[in-house]
C-alpha cells in the first residue's frame, strides 16, 4: 500500500451517509416485504449479517413491534415456530442462507434482503429487498450492512416502534457524516488490544465492530454485553488496550477501566455530543482499515476470506 492509494474499502465506508439517505428515503418501498407488526419473526445470516440481524431483533422486540429472534443461518433451530423469517446475506449465494431458505419453502413466508438482484436468493425468497445501490467490491462488508439495518429502522420508526432513546434516522445520517471525518486518537489507533461492548440493539454493533477489526488487520478483538465486562474480560485490561463502547456506559465503568491502566471510549452514549451508536460503527470500521494499512495488510484482500461462503455441492454453486 502506498500513501497516496485509498482502499476501495475506504472509499465504500465514507459512502455511508449518502447511501443510507438513500435507503432511509426507499424504505417505504418495502414496508409490503418486511416483518408486519406483531408476526413472530426469526431473523438470520452470516457473519456479519447475523450481526445485523442481532441488532434488528432487539430493536424491533423492544421497540413493542413483535417478538423476534436472530440466529446464525447454520444455527435456525428446527421446529420451532415463526410467521416469518427474515435473512440478510449481501451476495444471495451463501450456502447457509439459501439451505434454510429453501427448506422454509412453502412452510413459513420468507423475505430476504440482499445487494445483488442476479443470484440465486431471488429464486429461493418469496419476496426480496434489493439494495443493489449499497453493493460493494469488497471482501469485507461496511455499508451494506449497516443499510441494512438502515432499511428495517426506517420501517420501524415509520411504524412508531423505535425503542424509546434511539434516535431518529435523520439524527443517525448526520452523526454518519461527522463520523467519517471523526480524529482516530494515537492512544486508540496505537493500541495493541480492544474490547467492543454494547447493550440491547448495540451489542451486535459491538460484534461487528471486533469481527471488522479481525478480518481487515488481524487485530486481538472481543466483544461482549457491557454489564458483562467486569464479570472477567475486565482482566485483561491494562495499557495499550481499549474498551469501546455502543450506547450508554454502565456505572462506574469507564473508573475500573481507568483504574486498570486501559483506555476507555464511548463516543456513542445519550449525550447530546454523542454520535449513534450506528454511525460510531463507522469509526471502528475506519480503524480497522487504519491498522490493516499499519500492519502493511491490503484491507481490500484481506487474508483468508472471499466474499461469500459456498459449499461445494449448494444451491449457489
Amino acid at each position: 500500500m502506498t500513501a497516496s492509494h485509498t482502499s476501495r474499502t475506504s472509499l465504500e465506508i465514507a459512502s455511508q451517509p449518502g447511501i443510507w439517505t438513500r435507503a432511509a428515503k426507499s424504505a417505504a418501498l418495502f414496508t409490503d416485504f418486511l416483518p408486519r407488526r406483531g408476526e413472530r419473526v426469526a431473523v438470520v445470516g452470516c457473519g456479519t449479517s447475523w450481526f445485523m440481524a442481532l441488532a434488528y431483533a432487539q430493536l424491533r422486540e423492544s421497540g413493542g413491534h413483535g417478538e423476534t429472534d436472530a440466529f446464525p443461518a447454520s444455527e435456525f433451530p428446527d421446529g420451532r415456530a415463526y410467521d416469518r423469517i427474515l435473512a440478510i446475506t449481501r451476495s444471495g449465494t451463501t450456502t447457509e442462507v439459501l439451505d434454510l431458505l429453501a427448506k422454509a419453502e412453502g412452510t413459513v413466508p420468507t423475505t430476504a434482503i440482499t445487494a445483488d438482484p442476479s443470484t440465486p436468493v431471488m429464486d429461493t425468497a418469496d419476496e426480496v429487498v434489493v439494495l443493489d445501490f449499497a453493493d460493494e467490491e469488497s471482501v469485507v462488508q461496511t455499508r451494506f450492512a449497516t443499510t441494512a439495518l438502515v432499511v428495517l429502522r426506517a420501517h420501524l420508526e415509520a411504524e412508531h416502534a423505535l425503542p424509546a432513546g434511539v434516535r431518529p434516522l435523520t439524527r443517525a445520517i448526520e452523526d454518519a457524516g461527522r463520523a467519517v471525518g471523526a480524529e482516530l486518537g494515537a492512544e486508540v489507533s496505537g493500541a495493541e488490544q480492544f474490547t467492543f461492548l454494547g447493550t440491547g440493539w448495540t451489542y451486535g454493533l459491538a460484534l461487528e465492530a471486533g469481527l471488522k477489526m479481525r478480518e481487515a488487520a488481524g487485530a486481538w478483538t472481543e466483544a461482549y454485553p457491557a454489564m458483562e465486562y467486569r464479570h472477567g474480560p475486565i482482566s485483561i485490561a491494562g495499557p495499550g488496550r481499549v474498551v469501546w463502547t455502543f450506547g450508554p456506559t454502565p456505572r462506574g465503568l469507564a473508573d475500573d477501566v481507568a483504574r486498570a491502566g486501559g483506555v476507555f471510549t464511548a463516543a456513542s452514549g445519550d449525550g447530546p455530543d454523542d454520535r449513534d451508536p450506528l454511525a460510531d460503527l463507522i469509526v471502528a470500521q475506519r480503524l480497522a482499515v487504519r491498522l490493516a494499512e499499519a500492519r502493511g495488510y491490503d484491507p481490500d484482500r484481506p487474508r483468508n476470506l472471499t466474499r461469500s461462503v459456498v459449499l461445494k455441492g449448494s444451491r449457489a454453486s
